[in-house]
């Protein structure tokens, strides 16, 4: 595997004794296994939904748990304003995103790309999972108060972001640069078409 292009995950500490070596190894086996599952982007986010539902139902059944499900909203709300925010700062750096139709297009680039993100939250709900089975974490709260406060917070993180975006002009989303495919009446010979593929 590309050791460059590591998704989050650490080579472990070089050197060492056995138990070094065994983390080393799981790390490259895990590795292994998120650069295969890259380009299946459609199946990663099923199994994701998939991971939430199972924690979603485990903390339904046990009616408890509460604290452990705000923090991972918390960090999973944290997520997603990495994932819609550009990686440069247009309040520091200036606009790095055309304006105007005449200049040139740049794609948008996220602070946290997708595979990190997706990477980070399902790691985060299968943690969140597993500590379900502990019952030290189910710490008796009024989850009410704590759902209340998720939502406020979420409305003040989200409007902010849509206030940035609208003042800085750009969308989260990058669907490539326009193709121009000539004139609505013409119509592109057979030579032009194979050219273009």
């Amino acid at each position: 595997p590309d050791s460059s292009r590591s998704w989050g995950m650490d080579a472990g500490p070089q050197g060492g004794g056995p138990l070094a070596a065994i983390q080393g190894k799981a790390s490259q086996r895990l590795q292994i296994v998120l650069d295969k599952s890259a380009p299946h982007v459609f199946k990663r986010w099923i199994a994701l939904v998939v991971l939430l539902g199972l924690y979603g139902l485990r903390v339904w059944l046990l009616r408890g748990f509460y604290i452990v499900t705000y923090g991972l909203g918390i960090y999973n709300l944290n997520l997603v304003l990495g994932f819609l925010t550009p990686q440069a700062d247009p309040e520091m750096d200036g606009p790095e995103l055309p304006t105007k139709g005449d200049q040139e297009f740049k794609p948008f680039v996220r602070r946290l790309g997708e595979m990190k993100f997706w990477f980070a939250s399902f790691r985060s709900i299968f943690f969140g999972l597993c500590l379900t089975f502990f019952s030290v974490f189910d710490v008796p709260v009024f989850w009410p108060i704590l759902l209340l406060y998720f939502f406020a917070l979420f409305y003040v993180t989200m409007s902010r972001q849509i206030r940035h975006m609208i003042k800085y002009r750009y969308l989260p989303f990058s669907w490539g640069k326009k193709k121009y495919t000539g004139r609505p009446g013409e119509r592109r010979s057979d030579k032009d078409r194979e050219r273009d593929k």
